[in-house]
């Protein structure tokens, strides 16, 4: 993960760095600690952020597969696409719901906590296979996997995983879509932008559990990462407010962005004519002595073995506050 990124002139000297790829299916993060450089991150395969839907896809086992084997630190959660037809686990064989489970293993954060002890970080996951709203997705598999029966119960298990959260770590909740209570505007982070006035669209067990936390512990909460609702609004409607910054300071960051990866047209700012390359996105996080630093939307253009970061978008600077 060291290395040099064209265009990149000055080192960055933060404590870690996190990379969410959080979109219609699926959401997760890769940690980075105590770079220098960034290079070869740019250039996964495109696969890994696929075209069009730009999330795992509909229970696309092959490609969490392929997010499973990454070598370096990352947490996961599944989302509504990847539970897409499977409404209960089957008895006679594994099913694909299964298989993705299994094959991401402990960096699998539903319902439980991932500590990352040399970046005094840890991830909290909400709960799988979200679609957001009033009602719970998928009841059938989660109550056989999980045993939640409805939302009180949902929010006591994501409330209970950051119990024991180590003193000095900072927690990250991560969940497909995010909690109610940010706004019910089509245009808002979590907002229904498919129906006429809008409405809150967020998941009520997650802004519960983050409300108690906050009320019976001393748990450090900067950041909330989550996606499901898509950047570009239905209809032709405009754009979604991707990031809030809460009266408490905590940050809310949507990273849905759909879709992530574009092929090398004229239509875009890429500098090339290879029918190969791409331009991909990352929402990137940067936290610098325990506090979130810079959150910025990254447009970066892969050609062969040639990378290049052609556009950043600042959502979030520590002096600055939200820019959107």
């Amino acid at each position: 993960m060291i290395g040099t990124l064209k265009k990149m002139q000055t080192p960055f000297n933060f404590l870690s760095r996190i990379w969410c790829s959080s979109q219609a299916g699926s959401s997760f993060l890769f940690i980075q600690p105590m770079c220098a450089m960034i290079s070869h991150f740019w250039s996964l395969p495109s696969n890994i952020f696929p075209d069009l839907i730009g999330d795992f896809g509909n229970e696309n086992l092959e490609l969490v597969q392929d997010v499973a084997a990454l070598n370096f630190p990352k947490a996961v959660i599944l989302g509504n696409h990847d539970s897409w037809s499977t409404q209960q686990f089957s008895s006679k064989k594994k099913d694909r719901v299964q298989l993705q489970l299994e094959c991401l293993g402990q960096e699998h954060v539903g319902y439980k906590r991932l500590d990352f002890p040399l970046l005094k970080l840890s991830i909290v996951g909400g709960r799988p296979f979200s679609c957001g709203g009033q009602q719970i997705f998928r009841k059938r598999l989660l109550s056989a996997r999980y045993g939640i029966q409805d939302m009180e119960g949902s929010a006591k298990r994501i409330y209970e995983a950051a119990l024991g959260t180590p003193e000095d770590h900072l927690v990250i909740p991560l969940a497909h879509n995010g909690p109610t209570g940010l706004g019910s505007e089509l245009n808002d982070i979590c907002g229904k932008d498919w129906v006429f006035g809008g409405g809150d669209h967020g998941d009520p067990d997650l802004a519960q559990a983050i409300s108690h936390l906050k009320e019976t512990t001393n748990v450090s909460i900067p950041l909330v990462v989550f996606g499901h609702m898509h950047k570009e609004l239905a209809h032709g409607n405009g754009l979604r407010k991707m990031i809030v910054v809460g009266t408490d300071n905590i940050i809310y960051l949507n990273g849905a962005i759909v879709p992530r990866v574009k092929r090398s047209t004229n239509e875009t700012s890429l500098q090339a004519s290879n029918s190969d390359g791409t331009y991909r996105a990352f929402t990137l996080v940067e936290i610098l002595n325990g506090q979130v630093n810079k959150i910025s939307e990254s447009w970066v253009s892969v050609v062969g073995n040639e990378t290049t970061l052609e556009e950043e978008h600042i959502l979030f600077k520590s002096n600055g506050q939200s820019s959107r």
